[in-house]
């Protein structure tokens, strides 16, 4: 497995990720598809990106996590969001991603870092308690679109 920074040729395979999540619902709180581009803007090259990175193999994007300013979020923290190809999951990805990621957190001085999962995400909530995010806030009556109320978990991690 490679992992490297995100580099704007890299927006339209995180977009197939991040679609076939959105499309398969249950693990992320995003409900519409984005395009390459606004992938790219979002997590990669846009104003309130921080940090992101990619995990390959020789053919493919495997996973990526992104950081981002949220205006929500106290000064010196930083909003992350992690997503692995469907199929490719518990496979030690979202772990090596996330070494990288602290690390380059750690080096832009970031205070910590908030993870806001939705409430029946269970591989989620236990992926962030496996890299050591403790919940520190819930928005139980957060809905979907359709109205279903799925509530969401605030996380945080100090660094």
């Amino acid at each position: 497995m490679i992992l490297r920074p995100a580099m704007a040729r890299d927006a339209a395979a995180m977009a197939d990720i991040q679609n076939q999540l959105i499309r398969i619902g249950g693990t992320t709180a995003h409900q519409a598809q984005k395009p390459a581009l606004q992938v790219r803007r979002d997590y990669i090259d846009g104003p309130d990106c921080l940090c992101c990175t990619v995990a390959e193999d020789s053919l493919r994007v495997m996973g990526w996590q992104a950081v981002g300013r949220h205006p929500a979020l106290p000064t010196g923290w930083g909003d992350i969001g992690s997503y692995v190809r469907p199929g490719l999951q518990a496979r030690g990805i979202g772990a090596a991603l996330f070494g990288q990621t602290l690390r380059a957190c750690r080096a832009l001085g970031l205070l910590a870092l908030n993870a806001t999962v939705r409430a029946d995400n269970a591989a989620g909530l236990a992926y962030y308690a496996r890299m050591g995010f403790v919940d520190y806030g819930h928005d139980p009556d957060f809905a979907l679109q359709d109205g279903r109320v799925v509530g969401r978990i605030h996380r945080v991690l100090h660094l």
